[in-house]
């Protein structure tokens, strides 16, 4: 069995469901393969780039992309169910505004730096989809890095400078040239493209093909 470590390259957006939902999937994988080969890091892809600094009403948001509740309860209605099939919770009702996902990329690479990525993430995934909470807000994005360990008074002051703005960008700019056109994007030891929640069954199946055994 190969001890290689295997990069995981994750290209998401925070307020992405089908991002949250591919999570829980590799997650699930990941706890039932222990001896995994990811290293596993979240790169910066935003649904809405032009989205206003201080987010937009989320029904005046739905209406413009889907033209109303109906639709956009419609185009929902496959997300929430397979949310639910993954054991996730997607509290559509309590989520009040969609926020400009900026700065939580900068709280995520920042939490790369201080090796709590992934629990950065899954706090931001939970403050939005089950709490509701505006993730675009300073004080919340600060309040999330307490509670994965992180400082929140070096985060709140990082988060009102212009620190990492541009790597962001230039990020998100980089994916897109690739021909990234969607989130999330797995890419698999620098040049294998796995795009969308895919099922845990799948992952194990590539995490077997990478340790040499029998799939």
């Amino acid at each position: 069995m190969s001890e290689t470590v295997v990069s995981l390259d994750i290209l998401s957006d925070p307020i992405c469901p089908w991002c949250y939902i591919g999570k829980a999937q590799l997650d699930s994988a990941l706890a039932a393969e222990p001896s995994h080969p990811f290293a596993i890091q979240w790169h910066p892809f935003q649904l809405n780039p032009d989205m206003p600094a201080d987010g937009m009403d989320r029904r005046a948001y739905l209406k413009a992309k889907f033209g109303g509740q109906e639709a956009a309860v419609k185009a929902y209605a496959p997300v929430a169910e397979h949310a639910r099939n993954a054991g996730l919770t997607i509290n559509f009702e309590a989520m009040q505004r969609t926020p400009n996902t900026l700065n939580a990329h900068r709280l995520i690479h920042w939490a790369g730096i201080e090796r709590c990525q992934n629990a950065a993430v899954d706090a931001l995934f939970d403050a939005y989809f089950v709490q509701g909470r505006d993730i675009g807000a300073n004080e919340v994005l600060a309040d999330i890095a307490d509670a994965v360990g992180m400082d929140a008074s070096v985060v709140l002051r990082l988060l009102r400078s212009e620190s990492d703005i541009q790597n962001i960008r230039d990020r998100d700019t980089q994916a897109r040239e690739m021909g990234v056109t969607s989130v999330p994007t797995f890419i698999v030891a620098g040049k294998h493209a796995v795009p969308g929640a895919q099922p845990p069954d799948l992952w194990r199946k590539v995490i077997g093909e990478l340790q040499g055994r029998d799939t």
